[in-house]
C-alpha cells in the first residue's frame, strides 16, 4: 500500500531530450507532508558536456553556471535522502524519471520509487480539457510561475496544482487517482489507461497515433497487450522508445489468425502507410541481387547485379538458384562484391569491378591469386568463388510448388490461409472453400522482408497445405 501523505515533487532541467545521451543540468525537490511543504532543495548539476544554445535560451542555464557545481554522481546521495519514504511526483514524470533512472544506473544504484505523473492526474480529473501541459494548467488555474523551465519554480508549482485538484473535487478522489497510476505506472501521459482493459493479448498488430492522428508506429506480436506495455516500461533505456512514448496519444490494434498473419500485415501496413518510427519494412521500388551462373566450365562467367524481379520466379523454378543476396540498390550489391573480393582474394576483372586485360590491380598488390593472368586454374577460382558467395546465397524454394500456411485463432475465431509460391506472396483466403475461386496475384514481386519472414517462419510448426495443383 503506497502512502501518499509524503510527496516529493521533482523537476529536472537537461541538455536535451534523450535520457541515454543527454545530461541533467539542474534538479529541484519539494517535499510535502499531508499537503504542507516541509522542505525545498535545489542544485545545479555539472553535465560534463556542452549545453546547446537553444537549451540555454529556454532554461537560462549557461555553461558558466555549471562549471564549478557537483556532477550527478555527487548529488545522487542527496536525491536518495530526499526521495526516501516519499512518492515521487513530477509533471510528465516519464521524462524526469527516465533521466534519473539512467543516472542511477550509471552509478550502479537501483532507482525504485512510486511515481505519480501530474499530466495523467490532470487528464483523469479534468477529462474535458484538451491540453494538460504545465503552461496550460498554470493558465487554467490562474497560477503564477515566475521562472518557467527552472527546476525549483517548476517543481514548486506542482503542490499548488494538486491542492487545486483537491479543492475542485475532494482529497479522496485525488488520492484514488494517484493510486490507480501505480497499477499502470508506465503508461504514457497522453494515453487513457482504460484502453488496456479492452486491449487483447492475442496475435495481431498495433498502431500508435500522435496528437493529430498521424501514424507513429506499427508493430506486431503474438500477445498485443504485453508487447505494447513492454514498449512503455523499457523506454527509459532507449531514446527512440522514449521519444515515441512521449508522442503517443492513441492506440489501435487488429487481431489476426496467428503470428504469420501478424508479420505479413505489419509489413503491408508499414509499406503502405510509412509510419514515422518504423525504420525497417519500408517500401522498396526495386530489389537487386548478384546473379552468377556458377557452372564449372572452362570459362568463368562474370557476376552481374540485376533487378531480381526481372526473373520470373514462378514459371522458371530454377531461376533463383544462381542468385546471391538481396539488396536495396545496385551500389550496395556492388559494395558487397568488392568486400568479397578483398576478403577472399578474388579477381576484380572477373567480378566486373575492373576493366581491361591482363593482371588485375589486386594481383599487383598480391591480393588476387592470378586467374586474370593464368596463375590460377578456372576450376580452382570457380570453387573459391562459390565458397565466397555461399553465405549470401538465396535459399531454394523447399517445396514442389505453391503452398498454403493455415492459421487459426481460437480465441477470436479467426482463420486464414496464406498462399505462397517460390517466396512470392500471392494472397490469402479465410478458409479452404475459398481456394476454388482464388485469383492469384500475377503481379507479385519478390519482397526482401517477406523472404525473411518466410525463412524464419517456415522453420516453425505451422500447418502447411499443398496447393501445387491449384491453377495459376
Amino acid at each position: 500500500m503506497v502512502d501518499f501523505s509524503r510527496l516529493a515533487y521533482v523537476d529536472i532541467e537537461t541538455t536535451g531530450t534523450k535520457p541515454t545521451r543527454d545530461q541533467i543540468t539542474e534538479i529541484a525537490i519539494v517535499q510535502t507532508l499531508n499537503g504542507k511543504i516541509i522542505d525545498k532543495w535545489q542544485s545545479l548539476v555539472c553535465p560534463n558536456t556542452f549545453i546547446p544554445t537553444m537549451i540555454q535560451q529556454l532554461t537560462g542555464i549557461t555553461p558558466d553556471m555549471v562549471i564549478d557545481v557537483p556532477t550527478i554522481d555527487k548529488i545522487i546521495p542527496v536525491i536518495i535522502e530526499k526521495l526516501a519514504d516519499h512518492v515521487l511526483v513530477a509533471h510528465n514524470a516519464r521524462f524526469d524519471v527516465s533521466f534519473l533512472r539512467n543516472a542511477f544506473k550509471q552509478n550502479n544504484i537501483e532507482f525504485k520509487y512510486p511515481v505519480v505523473c501530474t499530466v495523467k492526474l490532470s487528464r483523469e480529473m479534468y477529462p474535458t480539457f484538451k491540453r494538460h501541459n504545465l503552461d496550460s494548467i498554470i493558465k487554467r488555474f490562474g497560477l503564477t510561475c515566475e521562472s518557467r523551465h527552472r527546476a525549483m519554480d517548476d517543481a514548486a508549482i506542482l503542490p499548488e496544482i494538486v491542492a487545486r485538484m483537491k479543492s475542485d473535487f475532494n482529497q479522496q478522489k485525488v488520492l484514488q487517482a494517484m493510486a490507480s497510476q501505480q497499477k499502470l505506472s508506465s503508461v504514457p501521459p497522453h494515453i487513457n489507461p482504460d484502453i488496456f482493459s479492452t486491449m487483447p493479448n492475442e496475435p495481431g498488430v498495433y498502431l500508435f497515433y500522435g496528437e493529430t492522428g498521424n501514424l507513429l508506429y506499427v508493430g506486431k506480436s503474438v500477445q498485443i497487450r504485453a508487447r505494447v506495455m513492454s514498449h512503455f516500461s523499457s523506454d527509459h533505456s532507449h531514446d527512440r522508445e522514449m521519444r515515441m512514448a512521449q508522442q503517443v496519444h492513441d492506440i489501435e490494434w487488429i487481431i489476426t489468425a496467428g503470428e504469420f498473419s501478424a508479420l505479413v500485415l505489419e509489413s503491408e501496413l508499414v509499406k503502405s502507410r510509412a509510419p514515422l518510427f518504423n525504420r525497417q519494412l519500408r517500401k522498396q521500388k526495386s530489389l537487386f541481387t548478384i546473379y552468377w551462373d556458377n557452372s564449372l566450365d572452362k570459362t568463368v562467367a562474370q557476376p552481374s547485379v540485376i533487378d531480381i524481379n526481372t526473373l520470373n520466379t514462378q514459371s522458371k523454378k530454377s531461376s533463383l538458384k544462381n542468385t546471391y543476396g538481396l539488396f536495396k540498390n545496385r551500389r550496395t550489391a556492388t559494395e558487397t562484391l568488392r568486400k568479397l573480393k578483398d576478403e577472399n582474394q578474388l579477381c576484380g576483372i572477373q567480378l566486373g569491378l575492373e576493366k581491361g586485360k591482363g593482371p588485375c590491380f589486386s594481383y599487383q598488390l598480391k591480393k588476387c591469386k592470378g586467374i586474370c593472368c593464368g596463375k590460377e586454374t578456372t576450376i580452382a577460382y570457380q570453387i573459391r568463388m562459390q565458397q565466397a558467395l555461399a553465405p549470401i546465397k538465396i535459399k531454394g524454394w523447399p517445396y514442389q510448388g505453391t503452398i498454403g500456411i493455415k492459421e487459426y485463432n481460437e480465441q477470436s475465431d479467426i482463420s486464414c490461409i496464406h498462399i505462397i509460391s517460390h517466396w512470392l506472396y500471392l494472397g490469402k483466403v479465410n478458409n479452404e472453400s475459398e481456394l476454388v475461386d482464388f485469383n492469384f496475384d500475377v503481379t507479385a514481386k519478390l519482397d526482401q522482408d517477406f523472404y525473411k519472414i518466410c525463412i524464419s517462419q517456415l522453420q516453425k510448426s505451422h500447418r502447411f497445405i499443398n496447393l501445387a495443383n491449384l491453377n495459376q
